[in-house]
């Protein structure tokens, strides 16, 4: 049964020329299987829509150096790195302001409560990773410890970045399924 729909690669090849029509139906086509992948890890309606807008208008800006195989497996890992990226920069800041309030006259936090549960966190995170296999542990190391790139990691390993990008969802996918029951703990039971 012949289709008049265009394929994800068509509407590539055609936004790498300027189509903002191509550009418009891929938008249309997996904005919300986007937004429902974020707001899955992050469920704040507010944020999941800005990092949606946020990866479309990245695809638009770069849209001539993009080389995207399978537009559904880029923009799900976008979407999660994203949303990683977004954690991190909100737990910098929350330290930053933790800092502030430290050197005011307001009531002096519990940071001894704080660091127990921040250091139980790390024994399990750490406990975790050991049970992924050794590439993809040291992959993941590379990314989130030493704070290197998915090119940097791919070059540094003689491996596709592909390959990166394919180990570090393994890996973040496994340590969000088994760390999910420790968090909702960790979280809300008193030490």
């Amino acid at each position: 049964m012949p289709t008049n729909f265009p394929t994800d690669n068509d509407l590539l090849n055609h936004i790498t020329t300027g189509d903002l029509d191509s550009f418009n139906i891929l938008f249309e086509r997996y904005w919300s299987k986007l937004y429902a992948t974020i707001f899955s890890i992050y469920p704040d309606q507010e944020v999941c829509s800005e990092i949606v807008h946020d990866i479309f208008l990245t695809i638009w800006i770069k849209r001539e150096k993009l080389q995207i195989q399978n537009f559904k497996g880029y923009i799900t890992a976008a979407g999660r790195y994203h949303v990683y990226r977004y954690l991190k920069n909100v737990k910098r800041n929350s330290i930053e302001y933790r800092e502030e309030i430290s050197h005011s006259n307001l009531e002096t936090l519990n940071e001894g409560e704080s660091n127990i549960r921040y250091r139980e966190l790390e024994r399990k995170v750490e406990e975790e990773l050991k049970e992924l296999p050794r590439r993809c542990r040291e992959i993941f190391t590379m990314s989130r410890m030493e704070q290197l790139s998915n090119d940097e990691i791919a070059a540094r390993l003689d491996i596709s970045k592909r390959t990166v990008e394919n180990q570090l969802t393994y890996a973040l996918r496994h340590l969000r399924l088994s760390l999910r029951h420790f968090l909702i703990l960790f979280f809300f039971l008193p030490i």
